[in-house]
C-alpha cells in the first residue's frame, strides 16, 4: 500500500512520457497528433546530427559533466579527509552543517547570487580584482570563464552532501588499524594514506562508476538560469539545445529526437556503470 501512490507517479511522469518519442520518427505537428503525423524515419536523427549547435552542445555537454565528476569526486573527498581529522566536534559540526546548507538551495536562488557577485559593474569579485589593479572580467558573458562558473558553482553547491557520504565511510574504518599504524610509528598523513583511503576505497569506485551515468547531464537548471546567448558557445548543453529547439522553436520531433539520444547513451552508460560497481565495488540493486 505504501508503494502504491510512487508506482503511479512513476507510471505517470516516467513511463507516460515515454509514448512522446513516437514524434523523434515523424513529422509532427500537433493538430494532426501522434497517429495522423507522417512517419520520416530516421530523418530527424540524421538533421539533428548535423546541426553545427548539436555538435557544439553534446561537446559542452561532455566537458561541463566530466569535469563536473572530477570536481565532485575531488573536492568532498579532500574536505571529508580533512574535517575527519579534526577532534573538536562542535567546530567539525558546524563545518558540516555550513558547507551541506547551499545542497537544498535551488539554482534559481542560487543564480541570482551569482549574477550579482559575479557582475562586472558592481560584482564583489571583481571590486576586489579591481583592488590589485586587475580589469573586471564578464564571467557569464566570456566563452572562456563560463563553462568554469558553472563547474566550480556546481561544485560548491554539492561537495557538502557528498563530505558527508565519505565521513560516514570512514566512521567505519576499524580504530585498530590507525592504533595498529600509530604504533608502527605512521603519522597522521600515513595513516591518513595506508589506512582511512584504503578503507573508503569500495564507497569512492561505487561513487565513480554510478556518475558515468550522468556523463550527458551537464545540469540543466544551472545553465538554463546563467546563460545567454552570448555564451551558447561554450554553455549551450544537449538539454538547453532540447529546450530551444522544441519549446522556443516549436520543432518538436528534432527536439524529441535529441532527447532520445541523450536517453539512449544514458541508459548505455547507466548499465556500465551498474556493472562496473558490481564487478569491482560488490555494490548490486537487486
Amino acid at each position: 500500500m505504501l508503494l502504491i501512490p510512487g508506482i503511479i507517479l512513476t507510471v505517470i511522469y516516467s513511463y507516460g512520457p515515454m509514448f512522446g518519442t513516437v514524434m523523434a520518427f515523424q513529422q509532427y505537428t500537433p493538430a494532426k497528433g501522434f497517429t495522423g503525423s507522417p512517419w520520416i524515419g530516421m530523418d530527424n536523427f540524421t538533421y539533428l546530427f548535423q546541426l553545427p549547435d548539436f555538435k557544439n552542445a553534446l561537446r559542452n555537454t561532455l566537458f561541463i559533466a566530466i569535469m563536473k565528476i572530477i570536481f565532485g569526486l575531488v573536492a568532498p573527498l579532500s574536505v571529508g579527509l580533512l574535517l575527519n581529522e579534526m577532534r573538536k566536534m562542535l567546530i567539525k559540526r558546524t563545518i558540516q552543517t555550513l558547507i551541506y546548507l547551499p545542497h537544498f538551495l535551488s539554482w534559481v536562488i542560487i543564480s541570482g547570487v551569482l549574477i550579482d557577485i559575479l557582475s562586472p559593474s558592481q560584482g564583489i569579485v571583481n571590486d576586489l580584482l579591481k583592488a590589485f589593479g586587475v580589469q573586471p572580467v564578464f564571467f557569464l558573458g566570456n566563452n572562456h570563464w563560463f563553462p568554469w562558473v558553472i563547474i566550480l558553482s556546481d561544485t560548491w553547491k554539492e561537495f557538502g552532501f557528498g563530505t558527508i557520504i565519505y565521513l560516514a565511510a570512514m566512521t567505519g574504518v576499524n580504530p585498530s588499524l590507525y592504533e595498529a599504524a600509530a604504533i608502527d610509528g605512521a603519522g597522521r598523513w600515513k595513516q591518513t594514506w595506508h589506512v582511512t583511503l584504503p578503507g573508503i576505497r569500495p564507497i569512492v569506485i561505487l561513487l565513480v562508476t554510478l556518475s558515468l551515468g550522468r556523463v550527458l547531464d551537464a545540469g540543466f537548471d544551472q545553465i538554463f538560469n546563467l546563460y545567454s546567448p552570448i555564451t551558447y558557445e561554450s554553455g549551450d548543453v544537449i538539454d538547453t539545445l532540447v529546450y530551444r529547439l522544441g519549446l522556443k522553436q516549436a520543432q518538436f520531433s528534432v527536439a524529441a529526437a535529441a532527447g532520445l539520444f541523450r536517453s539512449v547513451v544514458s541508459l548505455i552508460l547507466i548499465s556500465v556503470s551498474y556493472y562496473i560497481a558490481k564487478r569491482f565495488a560488490n555494490y548490486r540493486i537487486f
